[in-house]
């Protein structure tokens, strides 16, 4: 890690291609040549010589076209906290890095978003206004309510602090049991008996083996009746059928940043089913995205040039 010239080229600095302007990020260490690059069709430079990589935000496949010609990368710091889409095309021999830290807050804030805008009765709120009708009446309220976080990493943490002043008691589910200040976090073999308790289950679990398709028929079936879904994780954390299933049934209500499809295409039926509230991806995608993924690569880069280990390590290909 401490080897940061360019391969092949003697004293040359590193190259360092990063998605974000590199004017935009105050005080990146001395030493690499920072080049920007967004997805376009034009590289900025030779990405054989690239040692440190961070693919371009929200841009599909995009990111992953230089990985096969950067025979000389050390490190790729992804801006997301999935790598699900990345860590098969990974280069060996490379250190990836996940974007813990940066999406925490603006993913927690919309799953409560949505929660609220579910249980208040928001969209129908703003159908209504654009057909000039008053839906008046008693909603439910997020206060009392117990509400089941599954994945309680660093998001489904961020949710519960969130959720905390609004009075209701949550339920933690992680791959694995331990206990926090709040609470006991149960395993997901525990889902069985916790679903039925919840009003609200949200899922921020990463996209895994263990979890696609996790939120299942049988997941559902547990659920009790009137419960509200709220996925901000992976659109393929649930089955799709099941859930339209239920939603066509009227039993379950669910709210939605993350589909399967996505993005959703037109005339999919997901988007008339009742009781369901569809925002597209955009959990992370908020004003708190930029300094924070600022603050991060800042300090990756520093430990990088220094030689030093980096923070949010998820595999060394």
């Amino acid at each position: 890690m401490a080897d940061n010239a360019a391969p092949g080229t003697g004293h040359e600095p590193a190259e360092v291609w990063l998605s974000l302007p590199p004017e935009e990020i105050e005080d990146l260490p001395a030493g690499p040549r920072y080049l920007f690059w967004d997805g376009g069709e034009e590289y900025p430079g030779d990405p054989g010589r690239v040692r440190f990589y961070v693919p371009p935000y929200m841009k599909g496949d995009a990111g992953l076209r230089p990985l096969p010609l950067m025979g000389g990368l050390r490190v790729l710091q992804t801006l997301t906290a999935g790598v699900e889409d990345v860590l098969p095309h990974v280069p060996p021999g490379v250190v990836l890095c996940n974007a813990r830290g940066v999406h925490e807050a603006s993913t927690a804030e919309l799953a409560v978003t949505l929660v609220l805008a579910s249980l208040r009765g928001v969209p129908r709120f703003v159908r209504g206004q654009d057909a000039e009708q008053w839906h008046a009446g008693f909603y439910p309220a997020l206060a009392d309510r117990t509400v089941l976080v599954v994945g309680h990493g660093a998001i489904g943490s961020a949710i519960e602090d969130r959720l905390t002043p609004f009075g209701c008691d949550v339920l933690r589910v992680a791959r694995s049991a331990r206990s926090t200040p709040r609470g006991p976090v149960h395993a997901l073999a525990d889902l069985p008996g916790l679903l039925p308790r919840a009003d609200v289950v949200i899922l921020s679990v990463p996209l895994t083996g263990a979890t696609a398709g996790l939120a299942d028929a049988g997941f559902l079936a547990r659920m009790k009746d009137g419960a509200l879904l709220v996925n901000v994780a992976r659109g393929r954390v649930v089955d799709t059928g099941a859930l339209l299933a239920e939603l066509e049934s009227g039993r379950l209500h669910a709210a939605l940043d993350v589909t399967d499809p996505e993005p959703l295409p037109p005339g999919h039926p997901l988007w008339h089913a009742p009781n369901v509230l569809i925002t597209p991806h955009v959990g992370g995608s908020s004003s708190a995205f930029r300094p924070r993924a600022h603050r991060l690569l800042r300090s990756q880069l520093f430990r990088f040039v220094a030689g030093e280990d980096l923070r949010n390590v998820v595999a060394v290909t």
